[in-house]
């Protein structure tokens, strides 16, 4: 009864929290960052209106034209030279940015420098990229080439205590779809506890050190809509955390080199350099193999490595498949690694809700033989070293991949291995929805885990060792029934959002202490 009592919070809050998922999950990271950064324009163009910002509403509209304009038209011109479909919420998240990065200004030599950036931050995107991905963050390069140049300089006027509560709340959006919330924190708490010491030792006392520090630096906006970004992130979340720290020291820390000096943009591109450095980049050629059907809405994808890859059960690997008239979320998707770490790499795909992707049209009519590129294996979706530690895995539907992986891996565990710790314990909690089928029934019984397999229909042909729960959705009520120790296990999660975070809370009311989770933000 206490551990109830003391976990409902989170289970509260997960409720509450669940419109929010709901209501992020129904639009693309693209979407929701390009939407935030044009409300927190349009917000300043008001507080400009109003005379509460000490900018002109001319020197606004004007900055905001050029800046979004030139990145777009540019976009829209280079992206075929390299045989890419121009991306255009891209290209006005770009401009947006240089748009809060750069004074405003209606005088026609800061505009150039404006659109100077902009070409350059456009030109980056494709020219310092390996295997068809980007390595700086786009805006950030083309500030530094301004900087570098000394044709302008930065002033990160989006830092100032106006904007203040809206970048609080736009941001904590795109951290809280993105799941960065704890390495944001990491940022914040490293660059503001160094900017706060700083202007203590100037002579400033600790509260006004503090309040400068929050209301006069760009902190909590580069981390959110810069330091974030998917595409420039290592894959590991000990990484991310190291690269914030980093990034904060270098942000915080007054640094000069000859006629350089160190801004909150070279600070993030070094970043994204070091995060290039230790990010398994190097490309993963696949042979397309074949695809065979799980279930009237499921498929395994199939790909024999040119060379061997190494990965550990339980993480994604970043397709890139170039094709003609893709849409707007690109030529590059995440899919969990379905397969154990040896052979053949296979992706279970949800197929039937992405109408009009071109990307899943594009996956479904490659031919066998077709060699893809894989950008990036990584994720931190892993099983505990220590085999003794009792797990209750929870599944969503395709999201059940993951642990396919891992329960195939521990099938293939060297007997050795197996006789001095025996096998793990296991309990794998089903959940499917009526038509979706079982995917992968048959792989997991092979492996003999027991399985409680929650859905509205019982099967006809329910695998030995399997229960069956009539149930609609896994919840709390349902996980205590099929799992009564439950509380005694690690717990591992996977699936849709809204899902996820539903039998998270579900699991702490039950007293499970640690629950891990896997996601993708689907930028």
């Amino acid at each position: 009864m206490s551990t109830i009592a003391t976990t409902l919070p989170s289970v509260r809050l997960g409720a509450a929290l669940a419109p929010l998922d709901r209501t992020l999950g129904r639009v693309t990271m693209y979407r929701l960052v390009s939407s935030l950064l044009g409300a927190l324009a349009l917000v300043a163009l008001v507080m400009s209106i109003t005379g509460t910002l000490s900018y002109e509403p001319s020197e606004l509209l004007a900055s905001a034209c050029v800046a979004v304009g030139v990145s777009y038209v540019t976009n829209r011109i280079v992206a075929p030279l390299f045989r890419v479909s121009p991306h255009g919420e891209s290209a006005v998240i770009t401009g947006l940015l240089l748009f809060f990065v750069f004074c405003p200004s209606s005088a026609a030599g800061d505009l150039l420098d404006l659109a100077v950036a902009a070409t350059v931050a456009t030109l980056s995107k494709y020219v310092i990229a390996y295997r068809g991905r980007h390595l700086l963050n786009p805006a950030a390069a083309g500030a530094v080439f301004v900087g570098i140049t000394q044709m302008n300089a930065s002033v990160w006027w989006i830092g100032g205590k106006e904007l203040l509560p809206y970048v609080v709340v736009a941001g904590l959006l795109v951290l809280y779809r993105t799941r960065r919330l704890p390495m944001a924190a990491v940022f914040v708490v490293v660059s503001t506890a160094i900017i706060t010491i700083r202007l203590g030792d100037a002579g400033q006392s600790t509260g006004d050190a503090l309040q400068t520090a929050l209301q006069s630096y760009p902190i909590l906006f580069l981390v959110a809509f810069m330091l974030s970004e998917p595409l420039t992130l290592p894959g590991r979340r000990y990484q991310q955390l190291a690269l914030a720290v980093f990034v904060g020291v270098l942000f915080a820390v007054p640094m000069h080199a000859g006629s350089v000096t160190m801004t909150p943009e070279l600070a993030l591109v070094l970043g994204n350099v070091a995060a290039f450095a230790v990010t398994r980049r190097s490309g993963v050629r696949l042979r397309f193999v074949g695809r065979r059907a799980l279930g009237p809405t499921t498929a395994e994808y199939a790909f024999e490595p040119l060379r061997p890859v190494g990965f550990s059960a339980g993480q994604y690997a970043e397709l890139a498949l170039p094709h003609r008239g893709a849409d707007r979320r690109g030529v590059r998707r995440v899919f969990t690694i379905a397969s154990a770490p040896a052979g053949e790499i296979a992706f279970g795909v949800r197929e039937a809700p992405e109408r009009g992707s071109s990307f899943k049209g594009a996956l479904a009519a490659l031919e066998p033989g077709t060699v893809v590129t894989a950008t990036t294996v990584a994720g931190d979706f892993l099983l505990p070293r220590d085999r003794s530690t009792p797990l209750l895995l929870v599944a969503g539907g395709i999201g059940v991949t993951p642990f396919v992986s891992q329960l195939r891996a521990e099938a293939s565990v060297a007997g050795a291995e197996r006789t001095a710790s025996g096998p793990r314990d296991v309990v794998l909690v089903y959940g499917v929805t009526a038509g979706e089928g079982i995917p992968y029934r048959d792989e997991l019984a092979a492996t003999g885990v027991p399985v409680v397999l929650v859905g509205p229909d019982r099967p006809t042909d329910l695998p030995a060792g399997w229960t069956h729960v009539a149930a609609d959705r896994l919840t709390a009520d349902v996980l205590e029934r099929s799992v009564p120790d439950a509380r005694r296990r690690h717990g591992y999660v996977s699936g849709p959002p809204a899902m996820v975070d539903a039998v998270r809370g579900a699991l702490r009311r039950l007293g499970v202490r640690r629950v891990r989770t896997d996601h993708f933000a689907g930028y």
